[in-house]
């Protein structure tokens, strides 16, 4: 039987989903193809309207071996699985003549435990587990919450927690999951057949495509005990967020609270001196956090490194003596000592890799209005764990509508660990980019406008001129603008500012659900919406609810950020550009991903303001400029104005 061809099954997945071929999707659709054919890698660079989803499923499912599909968000994962696979693989079974499977694989604290539902949850006060449905009054939000999830566990086939709508909150979530340390394990644990997080394992092992996030992927390469399935082909939609995912994945945390919670479990499972030397050095380590200023440590202090060494020894103390003890008269004692050890097990870990003290690693207090100090420590750079763990055995894709900074990939790549575009050598993992462009016609549809008029942006003080000019932009935009911004607190002093200013509503970020804003947004071409980070990436509302993406400063990351100036630190020493390799490339990054918010189909117009005169300015400009979208540029304030009344006219006699 011949093998249907690539153009082919594109074609006919395609045709599935309602869509139209697109040249860059073909062209993507032959390099994934080639990638998995010659076990190479390749950084593809694909377009908002490009369908690249489609670009990289149709290769993957005709290959035939096992693909991992790893995303950044829970959308675009739900997407997969409930729309794009389902279509393609209908579409492309009569000329595979089989019918490959699919699966979404998470950590396991994304499943409901029977274990934890049925039994309860160790407390920390006392030994023993307690019902937390007994405990929570069932007329608050929380006990609702909890008797609404017991009756889902009752019909849930997957255990999901994303299957649960409305969705609950972290804490009312966390009474009825368990982290993978905490787990019992499927075979001591009463419930291990009917298993959710095991179930959706094994579903795993048997799918030809298995659908997880970057965190999940950071854990499997980092922690060493494999989580996903052997697998020949990777590919990493989203890639731009690879490496700030993977490093949160390696980032520790000590507080005192966390620390507490640690002695509380502990105590009771073993001996008094063991319990009071854990109950000693905790105390210590408060004493010590009550008075942390934050920012980063380049030494550790001496009563730090004291404190530390003693929560070291006393927990390797304590996870010494859990695992031998045995107390028939705890509740469930198994998953009583789990939970315990779990903690435990954490706390030892941190205060010994910062004991241990490495020079890959940043070290810093971060302080809280609320929850008080709290210590980090991340690595430096994640890319050698990268080029290590993730291009060794096995061909990967890394995709994208943002993978090339400044012209080139070599950015991006250096992020991943891998050296310049073309060069070869032992132990250097081979790849190449491409870049197959978008659909869209951006010179016709878009203009980014840079204010080059106003007052560079200072750290601190309101930006009077900004906010005129921001009033004025959404005036002769009849509303329908997207405001970005760089901090919170820039955001809602530009809300409550031009709420007082103008007639059109103002929705801010944090005064409800993301979801029931963006909903809100699009619903009402008058409508603005102000937000910072998750704004800049998870916005995508065609038509004409959205004309005008402003963005109110170059998005630097702070100057004080202890993790981004180390990273900038490092490059200088070794010879390079620190502020081009960090936080031009971050800012790069957030811009490129903001202005995409603009144009997301073939009949949007509008405009990016950037209201940072620096962009048109300074030497670095030209760099951001060449990683937007190809608008055309201005920095004439009222070609702009005219421009942005003209697109309102436009949709209002549209009836829009």
């Amino acid at each position: 039987m011949t093998k249907p061809s690539l153009p082919d099954l594109l074609h006919a997945a395609v045709s599935a989903v309602g869509g139209t071929e697109r040249p860059g999707q073909v062209a993507m659709a032959e390099a994934v193809a080639e990638a998995i054919d010659d076990n190479s890698h390749r950084l593809i660079q694909a377009g908002t309207g490009t369908g690249k989803s489609l670009g990289y499923l149709v290769p993957a499912l005709a290959h035939g071996e096992r693909v991992v599909v790893a995303t950044a968000t829970l959308a675009l994962q739900r997407q997969l699985v409930e729309r794009d696979l389902p279509r393609t693989v209908d579409a492309l079974h009569p000329q595979l003549r089989r019918r490959p499977q699919f699966a979404m694989l998470k950590g396991r604290s994304n499943y409901l435990c029977l274990h934890r539902l049925h039994e309860g949850a160790p407390q920390d006060e006392e030994d023993g587990l307690f019902d937390q449905f007994e405990a929570a009054a069932p007329t608050s939000k929380l006990g609702q919450d909890l008797l609404r999830m017991r009756d889902w566990a009752d019909e849930t086939e997957t255990g999901d927690r994303d299957d649960l709508t409305p969705g609950v909150s972290d804490k009312a979530w966390s009474q009825i999951s368990v982290s993978s340390r905490e787990c019992l394990g499927a075979t001591k644990c009463a419930y291990g057949a009917e298993c959710f997080a095991e179930a959706a394992r094994e579903r795993a092992k048997l799918a030809d495509v298995v659908v997880t996030n970057h965190a999940l992927l950071a854990i499997d390469a980092i922690e060493g005990a494999p989580v996903l399935p052997q697998h020949e082909v990777l590919i990493v939609d989203e890639a731009h967020e690879l490496v700030s995912r993977v490093t949160g994945v390696a980032t520790g945390e000590l507080t005192p609270g966390q620390v507490n919670r640690a002695v509380k479990r502990a105590a009771k499972l073993v001996d008094e001196k063991t319990a009071d030397s854990l109950q000693t050095a905790s105390e210590t380590f408060e004493r010590v956090m009550e008075l942390a200023l934050p920012g980063r440590l380049e030494q550790i202090p001496e009563d730090l490194g004291y404190a530390l060494m003693s929560l070291r020894d006393a927990a390797r103390n304590v996870i010494s003596a859990i695992g031998a003890t045995r107390d028939k008269s705890v509740q469930d004692e198994d998953a009583v000592r789990k939970q315990a050890l779990a903690a435990v097990e954490s706390i030892h870990g941190v205060a010994e890799r910062i004991t241990n003290g490495s020079e890959y690693d940043v070290v810093w207090y971060e302080r809280h209005d609320r929850f008080g100090a709290t210590l980090r420590v991340a690595p430096l750079s994640v890319s050698g764990l990268l080029r290590e763990k993730l291009f060794e055995d096995r061909s990967v894709v890394l995709t994208s509508a943002t993978l090339k900074l400044g012209g080139d990939f070599n950015g991006v790549a250096a992020s991943l660990g891998l050296s310049p575009e073309g060069v070869e050598g032992d132990d250097v993992p081979v790849w190449r980019g491409l870049d197959v462009g978008s659909p869209f016609d951006y010179p016709k549809q878009g203009i980014l406008y840079v204010a080059k008029h106003l007052a560079t942006p200072g750290r601190e003080g309101t930006r009077g001129d900004m906010m005129d000019e921001l009033a004025e932009l959404i005036e002769a935009a009849g509303g329908r603008t997207l405001g970005l911004f760089s901090s919170m607190r820039g955001a809602k002093a530009a809300a409550e500012e031009l709420r007082g200013r103008l007639d059109n509503p103002i929705l801010l970020q944090g005064e409800e659900t993301l979801g029931e804003l963006i909903k809100s947004f699009a619903a009402d071409p008058k409508t603005c919406l102000f937000g910072t980070l998750s704004l800049w990436q998870g916005v995508d509302v065609p038509g004409p609810s959205c004309q005008l993406v402003i963005m109110d400063r170059i998005p630097f990351p702070r100057p004080d950020d202890p993790l981004m100036s180390a990273r900038q630190k490092s490059v200088e020493e070794h010879g390079g550009n620190g502020f081009m390799a960090v936080a031009a490339t971050h800012a790069a990054l957030l811009m490129a991903q903001g202005a995409g918010r603009l144009v997301r189909a073939s009949g949007d117009r509008g405009v990016v303001a950037v209201l940072d005169p620096r962009l048109a300015t300074a030497r670095y400009g030209s760099f951001l400029r060449a990683t937007l979208p190809d608008f055309w540029y201005t920095t004439d304030r009222n070609q702009v104005r005219r421009s942005l009344a003209a697109i309102d006219a436009t949709a209002k006699a549209d009836g829009k």
